[in-house]
């Protein structure tokens, strides 16, 4: 009985001891098992750290694991919040060192209130007050290359620059057809037509004087005048004793009558760029068309109606000057073609003077008036003194 028994306790202490074996293995593999699953979820988390935009796989994990994982995540929040807020403190910084840095628009005219939404095209030029800037002599700074500037009372030059340089110019043309129409003594209520041969063949200009359009005389040279109107002109001097010729040849005597040896015309309307003069030559023809009372209506009436076929149209003044109250102006005509610029003439009164502008070849669409305001402000402050003298010559 004794050697069973022992055979039997031998027995069950070797059973006892394979089973702690084998559940010892099995702790140490799920041990294993776990480090390498905490392992894998700390790199996960680590990842997703570093790239924000990727969201990390949610899986099931140990509490160490887990707070593993936030203690990577944690300081990669705090440093994407602080370079967040760096970023939005600097780019508030650049938009207020960019609005501070900014231009300022300075308005030209005076206590002027426009509102944003309007354009600036809605705005008159003639409106617009220039500044006034002048050399180390005192004269006033002028965007015109050539200019001429005199008090046709007593002759003295007030302003000049390139004053005898042959130039073309242009439209200023029309002040010596209208004074040829009105010399030859031609009916002013004929009525004339526009026709073919009144069409811009040299510059392809258009005109709202379509052709078979019928009107007086004195609606053309009105027109001519006031707006411009090449076909009015080139009607003008068609139906000229003689023909358009015959007219171009009485332009040039009348020059040679008026002493203007700088002048040549080549057509009645100024499209033709060998239509030539200088500024003092321009000078004297104004002061010579200022002598006729039709020219000095025609040329500054702000606007006509005129009905052509069944309707009313309307024709405007090239120069916005004449619509100005502060302006006194005897004749004016405007001119431009490419080869003469934006040109100018003008007969104004100034401290009770009569003042000759002669403006040419300026450099922008506006320049040309701006500068005639120029002259004005200038000659009622700096050059005012020379018209005061002017005039008490005159009246004592």
């Amino acid at each position: 009985m004794k050697p069973r028994l022992l055979l039997a306790l031998l027995l069950g202490l070797s059973v006892a001891h394979s089973g702690l074996s084998t559940a010892a293995a099995a702790t140490a593999a799920g041990a294993a098992k776990s480090s390498k699953t905490a392992n894998a979820q700390g790199k996960t988390a680590a990842k997703a750290a570093v790239r924000p935009g990727v969201r990390a796989k949610t899986a099931v994990a140990p509490k160490t694991a887990a707070k593993s994982a936030v203690r990577v995540s944690k300081p990669s929040v705090r440093s994407q919040a602080r370079r967040a807020h760096a970023r939005d403190v600097a780019q508030a910084g650049q938009r207020t060192a960019a609005r501070s840095a900014a231009p300022l628009r300075v308005a030209l005219r005076k206590q002027q209130v426009v509102s944003k939404a309007a354009p600036a095209a809605l705005i008159a030029p003639a409106a617009i007050e220039p500044e006034l800037a002048v050399d180390a002599h005192g004269l006033p700074q002028l965007g015109s290359a050539a200019f001429y500037v005199a008090n046709q009372t007593t002759g003295e030059v007030l302003l000049e620059r390139n004053a005898n340089s042959v130039l073309p110019i242009a439209s200023i043309t029309k002040l010596m057809t209208a004074m040829v129409v009105l010399d030859s003594g031609q009916a002013l209520s004929e009525e004339l037509a526009i026709s073919e041969g009144d069409i811009d063949t040299l510059k392809g200009t258009g005109s709202r004087l379509a052709l078979g359009t019928r009107l007086s005389r004195e609606q053309l040279l009105n027109l001519a005048l006031m707006s411009s109107e090449n076909r009015a002109a080139s009607a003008l001097a068609r139906h000229y004793p003689g023909g358009e010729q015959a007219f171009v040849t009485a332009m040039n005597i009348k020059a040679r009558m008026l002493g203007l040896h700088d002048t040549r015309f080549h057509d009645s309307t100024g499209l033709n760029p060998s239509n030539v003069s200088s500024p003092r030559d321009l000078a004297r023809m104004v002061a010579a068309a200022a002598s006729y009372p039709l020219i000095r209506e025609f040329s500054t009436t702000p606007e006509r109606y005129v009905e052509i076929g069944a309707r009313q149209l309307r024709f405007g003044n090239t120069n916005s000057l004449v619509k100005s109250p502060d302006w006194q102006i005897a004749v004016q005509k405007t001119g431009y073609i490419s080869e003469a610029g934006r040109c100018l003439v003008m007969q104004a009164w100034i401290h009770q003077q009569p003042v000759v502008m002669v403006l040419m070849d300026s450099n922008g669409r506006y320049t040309r008036t701006a500068d005639a305001q120029r002259v004005r402000k200038w000659l009622e402050t700096e050059g005012a003194q020379r018209l005061a003298v002017a005039q008490k010559g005159r009246t004592g």
